[in-house]
This record gives structure tokens, sequence and C-alpha cells, in this order.
């Protein structure tokens, strides 16, 4: 039975962050006949204008959150201040993608660096210099990855990522959604229980 669980999320999506321990329990549980894709689901598309202070709290009291329901989850808060936001993803997600033709492996490495700069070191993954710092930290080839990062081939990746994730109703991140034969099956995310989602995704190979 060919079947495919894809994991949609954005580097900069604060649950996604807090669900990568768990999500890695899961996929190191899954069957071996389970093939894994990760799909990029852009949060937010470019932009220059300043993130209103409304959504900056909103922001915040996520990270908030996050912290009260997932254990050992911490966010560090100077980022609010040492940064001036963006409601901008779109460059981090690109930053994957262009980390990625370097080798398959880099797809989670540069998610991680983009998660460990943005929410441990307080640094501002919406902006170019930063990505390309991350990169260096991942001895990636920097011309490459500089030319990738804003080629017009990378961002047309990321679109058709983005529509994949849409025609498979992964409308929220993070989300995980198992493809069996032609039917595809919402796999309800627990933060904190690899198990429950295991028992989820083995139902629907029976």
């Amino acid at each position: 039975m060919k079947a495919i669980l894809y994991y949609v999320h954005d580097p900069m999506c604060s649950w996604c962050w807090g669900f990568s321990r768990t999500l890695n329990e899961l996929l190191a549980s899954l069957p071996d006949e389970i093939e894994v894709r990760r799909l990029l689901g852009g949060l937010a598309p470019d932009t220059d204008s300043p993130m209103p202070v409304s959504m900056q709290q909103h922001i915040k009291n996520n990270w908030t959150r996050i912290e009260d329901t997932i254990p050992g989850i911490k966010f560090n808060f100077d980022f609010w201040t040492k940064n001036s936001p963006r409601r901008s993803t779109y460059p981090a997600c690109r930053a994957v993608i262009a980390a990625r033709q370097q080798g398959e492996k880099y797809d989670i490495l540069m998610t991680r660096e983009i998660q460990k700069a943005y929410y441990q070191h307080a640094l501002n993954p919406s902006d170019n210099i930063v990505l390309t710092e991350l990169a260096s930290n991942l001895n990636l080839l920097p011309e490459e990855f500089k030319k990738d990062l804003n080629s017009d081939e990378t961002h047309e990746k990321l679109i058709e990522e983005i529509n994949m994730a849409r025609e498979i109703y992964a409308d929220s991140f993070p989300n995980l959604v198992l493809k069996v034969e032609s039917e595809f099956f919402s796999i309800p995310v627990d933060y904190n229980n690899s198990k429950i989602m295991l028992e989820g995704i083995n139902n629907k190979l029976i």
C-alpha cells in the first residue's frame, strides 16, 4: 500500500517550533512503507511594512500559550525589542528551498537554523542578511545560496508548495495529511503525544 505523510509547516510558525520535538518522535516511529514529504505553507507574503502593534501582541500571546502548553519550549522575547518585526515569512520559506537545492538534508537543517535564530537568539529571519548568515552556519555554498534565495525559480517553487498545501486542505500549521492510495486524511496534531498521531495514521493503513 502506497502512503505519503505530508508535513505542512512554515519555519517562522511558532506552533511548528513547539511541535518539533514531538514531530521527530512521530517520524522516528512511522512504518517503513510511509514516505514523508515536507511542504512549505507560507504564512505571510513579502512586505517591508512594520508589523502592527496589535499583531505583535497577538504573536507574543501565542508564544506564552505555547510555553504553557508544551513542556520545555521557551521563547526569547527579546526579539520584540531588538528588531523591527515584519509579518513576512516568505523569505524564510525561500531560504529553506534554496538550502534544499544544495542537498535534501538541508531542508530540515535550515528550518532548524531559522527556528533557533528566531525563537532562541532573537534574530529576524524576515531579513535576507540573517538568512545568509544561517546558510553560512550550515557551510552552504554562499554565492549559490544568495542567488537561489531571491531567484524567480525559488519563489515559483514556494508558490507551488503553498498551492499543494491548499489542495490537500492544509490551511493551518503545523499540519499533517496522510495520503493512502488516492485518499487524503487529516491527522490531528497532538503537541505532546506522538503515539496518538501514530495510532491515527496506522488506523488509516488498515
